[in-house]
């Protein structure tokens, strides 16, 4: 089992890009299954979830080649199995993503109910309501998802709740469904948008992705195409408020400030100074930063996804401030892990009271979640002493790189255990050293 050492105090200061996005390359992966003809996919992140969702596809008869600049060419043109196992989809939750398209191109689909991140409910029902209702016979039987249909129909979907996988597991359906569908409800995060232009580039037809009326005009067949992953907008905002917590000063690059406006102007309200451009942002701090409130909300509110990283950033600042959880029930579980270090945190409900110490104190933690894990790095980025955070598989899901990228921010952390890199990419090997030159920067 590998963790991070952290030894805190020291500012960020430097320049890193920006890897792209994980929510966007794993509905895109999964889209590649409606097209016989080669796909292009570029900027792909390499992470622990992509590596999985390749080894899912590989597994179908999917061919993947990885290219040395991280580009993949994927080809759908001769798959032998529609099956998605539970070894596989017990690890994210995303794999429930290959539905829709086995279904839509196959007419066939076995697939393990997901996994992922134990941060609260998130039901499945959504996604195979929908496919019912164009047309799909879906059952659950032992643990598995079991579809099968002719050709889709198109259908009238209204979604009881902002979901952003079933918008996409049923936006990826309804461009081979015969006629035309309705998405009503649908989530609006910049990823859906991503899938929509890489499907729109495939020859489908889709109007109005980015609101919540999504309107699908399903056509026969679709096409090879290129696209480019857009960038990872919780990295993004991740390294902002790692630079704000450390009063430092740090220019991310291969970014784009348009993809997370509601986090931007709370590191505003923090005390932060941000200068930008069409493909980069910059943050400079120079003293404690301010309490802030936030609530979480779907896209374009504040993310779920940052919730954690203001929890931290709010434990060392000036004056009380409150972070509201209104997407999942179960997020707050580095806040045990932040009391640990000091931090005067009182949860009530939903809601988190986060009265600000001027600095906390190293200790050993364990990661709970993905975005829990970059919390507890960024924690340990504004103590005094060595932070030794546990179970950090969760950040190799999410986060392309991490130490060697703080690394070069002039951040003192290093991975010591089992160094996974994930196997599409690379090899996993012992190490106790010093980050590699593997960060893109």
């Amino acid at each position: 089992m590998s963790r991070l050492l952290v030894d805190g105090g020291t500012p960020l200061e430097g320049e890193i890009r920006i890897s792209g996005a994980k929510n966007s390359a794993l509905p895109i992966l999964a889209a590649c299954l409606l097209t016989d003809e080669p796909m292009h996919l570029v900027n792909v992140p390499h992470l622990l979830d992509v590596t999985t969702t390749v080894e899912l596809l590989r597994r179908m008869g999917v061919e993947v080649t990885v290219h040395d600049t991280m580009d993949l060419e994927i080809g759908a043109g001769s798959i032998r199995s529609f099956f998605a196992p539970y070894e596989l989809v017990k690890t994210m939750r995303a794999s429930i993503l290959v539905l829709g398209p086995l279904v839509a191109r196959h007419g066939e689909a076995h697939v393990s109910l997901p996994g992922g991140c134990a941060i609260g409910v998130r039901p499945v029902d959504l996604h195979l309501e929908g496919l019912r209702r164009m047309g799909a016979e879906v059952w659950v039987e032992n643990g598995y998802i079991r579809a099968r249909a002719g050709r889709l129909r198109g259908a009238h979907l209204f979604l009881d709740v902002v979901s952003v996988t079933a918008t996409e597991n049923l936006l990826m359906a309804a461009v081979l469904a015969e006629g035309e569908s309705v998405i009503d409800n649908a989530a609006c995060e910049p990823e859906v948008v991503d899938l929509a232009r890489c499907l729109t580039r495939m020859g489908a037809r889709i109007r109005g992705a980015g609101t919540d009326h999504i309107v699908v005009e399903g056509v026969p067949r679709l096409h090879g195409a290129r696209h480019r992953i857009l960038p990872d907008r919780i990295e993004t905002g991740t390294y902002l408020a790692a630079a704000l917590l450390t009063r430092g000063h740090v220019r991310l690059k291969h970014t784009r400030l348009d993809l997370l406006e509601a986090v931007v102007e709370k590191l505003r309200e923090a005390g932060a100074e941000i200068a930008y451009g069409p493909d980069w942002i910059e943050l400079r701090s120079v003293s404690r930063p301010r309490a802030v409130d936030v609530t979480t909300a779907p896209y374009p509110g504040f993310p779920t996804d940052m919730q954690a990283q203001f929890t931290v950033l709010n434990a060392v600042a000036e004056g009380v401030g409150t972070v509201r959880e209104t997407i999942f029930e179960n997020r707050f579980m580095h806040v045990h892990e932040l009391q640990r270090m000091g931090a005067d945190i009182r949860l009530s409900g939903r809601t988190a009271i986060v009265r600000g110490v001027p600095a906390l104190q190293s200790a050993p933690v364990t990661a709970t979640d993905l975005r829990a894990s970059a919390s507890l790095v960024l924690a340990g980025l504004g103590a005094e002493g060595t932070t030794v955070v546990d179970c950090i598989h969760h950040i190799d899901r999410g986060y392309e790189c991490i130490e060697e990228k703080l690394t070069q921010l002039g951040a003192r952390i290093r991975r010591v255990g089992l160094n996974y890199d994930p196997g599409v990419f690379g090899r996993a090997e012992d190490t106790d050293s010093t980050p590699s030159a593997m960060a893109r920067g």
